[in-house]
């Protein structure tokens, strides 16, 4: 069984758009591709071919997966958010107690996550350890260049 993966209406939208677009664009012109190289002739020996068709089978693979994703996705009401304490489609911002950085993010699926939007994924670490704790509250995080401890200062929609 498939995961169920949150997402804002915006987040569907896009994905909704790169589907269309992948379906629409990028599978006529690999079928182009394929039918161009198999005009040249003899296929066991057409490196066109046979790149045209590993990528026609990648793109079917994205169009699958992106496919999932969607039928797997359920928008959630920002109405119904709570900022009590740390959940998905919260804006947190969180204290480095080592360095005293002020960071803030939107807690997001992980289709929509982008860092440079300040949009990180519920599957990061940091994401993992900060849900359900409350402002004020202080976790000890493992990420990859070793454990940092992060306070919670603020949670908003």
């Amino acid at each position: 069984m498939a995961e169920v993966s949150y997402i804002t209406e915006e987040g569907l939208r896009k994905l909704r758009e790169e589907l269309e677009h992948l379906k629409k664009v990028e599978r006529p012109a690999i079928s182009r591709q394929i039918a161009e190289a198999r005009d040249k002739g003899d296929l066991s020996e057409n490196a066109e071919y046979a790149a045209a068709k590993e990528a026609q089978g990648m793109l079917e693979l994205k169009i699958s997966k992106l496919e999932e994703t969607i039928i797997n996705s359920r928008v959630i009401d920002e109405s119904k958010i709570d900022t009590s304490s740390v959940q998905i489609m919260n804006r947190i911002k969180i204290k480095n107690l080592a360095s005293g950085q002020l960071m803030e993010y939107m807690l997001v699926s992980e289709s929509e996550a982008d860092l440079k939007t300040g949009k990180l994924s519920v599957k990061t670490p940091i994401a993992k350890a900060l849900i359900g704790k409350k402002v004020g509250d202080q976790v000890e995080v493992t990420v990859p260049s070793g454990r940092i401890s992060l306070e919670i200062v603020e949670i908003s929609l």
